[in-house]
């Protein structure tokens, strides 16, 4: 079987870091795997050296083009490339490569299988979508989501011919010993980014640290250059918080960077299904996570069984969360053991699996 992942680029995200390991895991299962991208960024993700990678973006004749002209050019070149490759399935991953890989593949008869990475509520629901969704989307194949709330969100005719998936975890944060002693430190891991909402996180753990002065926050990721990292760094100044808050940059150890904290703690205003929340999870870590819209934590958490879920935007909540596991170690520990054990559902032969059986089915129709 051959196969085409679609998406904007592999630059460090989400969508980029799951299509990375699944495009890996189909082609080392003997699948002929190509993906396809509109662009190449500076910092993207290492792809297994059999997988095809191709650029359908725009060429730079077509660059300097109007915008309704670069549109139609951007559909022309994947178009163009699939017809050349004839794949038996095309999956897309996120809104516009959605739309694009739909438009591009009319008349093909090749299957289109779409991929919803973000909470719909406002990114799905403004007036070009109430266009194209009801134009495209019952010409896909099948659509894959994250949570439930995300395919909620969508007509019945999609729900019906869909799955929920999800997110793999990299085997590296599976199957490593849960340590019975914890350094004192809280620690969170996410693009700093704004809706991940790290500026909450260090204001929460301000006050935690009014509390236990012994306890440091350690922020890790990779700063976007969307202006949060400096919004960071001015509140950190801001509440002196220098010696007990550190933004840490981003790491690709974080399997060991992690996990010995005492906390791992997530603030998001909305999102899908966050990776490093999952390892966290994998490695046995106390969680506490927002209630986000999209869903995420929710599908995953079971409050005060596996993890802990406070609402969005409540620094006291959040406060009183990472308190409650540090005050409580034996509970910590409790949620940490049963948070590991996300393992079982989200390793990444068995999402592997799910995603296999998924695409048969859909080209066996």
């Amino acid at each position: 079987m051959k196969i085409v992942f679609h998406l904007n680029s592999l630059e460090r995200g989400g969508a980029e870091r799951v299509v990375t390991n699944l495009a890996g895991q189909f082609v080392a299962n003997g699948y002929e795997v190509f993906i396809a991208t509109e662009s190449q960024g500076e910092e993207e993700y290492v792809i297994d050296e059999r997988i095809h990678r191709v650029h359908v973006g725009l060429t730079k004749e077509q660059e300097e083009k109007g915008r309704y002209s670069k549109f139609l050019a951007r559909i022309t070149n994947l178009r163009r490339f699939i017809l050349e490759e004839k794949p038996d399935v095309v999956i897309a991953f996120a809104r516009k490569a959605n739309y694009r890989a739909l438009t591009a593949t009319i008349g093909t008869k090749i299957p289109v299988v779409i991929s919803v990475r973000i909470v719909p509520v406002g990114h799905y629901d403004h007036l070009t979508d109430k266009i194209q969704i009801p134009m495209l989307f019952p010409r896909a194949a099948g659509c894959v989501f994250q949570t439930q709330e995300q395919k909620d969100f969508f007509p019945q005719y999609l729900q019906n011919k869909s799955r929920i998936i999800l997110n793999a975890i990299n085997p590296k944060f599976l199957g490593n010993s849960i340590p019975e002693k914890r350094e004192k430190v809280v620690v969170h891991s996410g693009r700093i980014v704004d809706f991940k909402n790290q500026l909450m996180l260090i204001r929460a753990f301000v006050e935690v640290h009014k509390k236990h002065p012994d306890y440091v926050l350690k922020i890790f990721g990779y700063d976007t250059g969307d202006g949060t990292w400096q919004k960071l760094e001015a509140l950190i100044e801001e509440k002196q918080a220098g010696d007990y808050v550190k933004l840490m940059g981003g790491s690709d150890q974080l399997e060991k960077d992690m996990i010995q904290g005492a906390v791992a703690a997530f603030s998001s205003d909305k999102e899908g299904m966050p990776n490093a929340m999952l390892e966290a999870m994998a490695l046995g870590l106390p969680v506490v996570a927002t209630d986000c819209p999209g869903g995420g934590p929710r599908m995953v958490i079971t409050h005060e069984e596996n993890g802990l879920l406070v609402p969005v935007g409540d620094e006291k909540a959040l406060a009183e969360a990472i308190n409650r596991l540090i005050e409580n170690p034996e509970f910590a520990q409790m949620l940490g053991k049963n948070a590991a054990k996300i393992g079982e559902k989200a390793g990444s032969e068995m999402i592997f699996r799910e995603w296999e059986e998924y695409l048969l089915q859909i080209c066996d129709k």
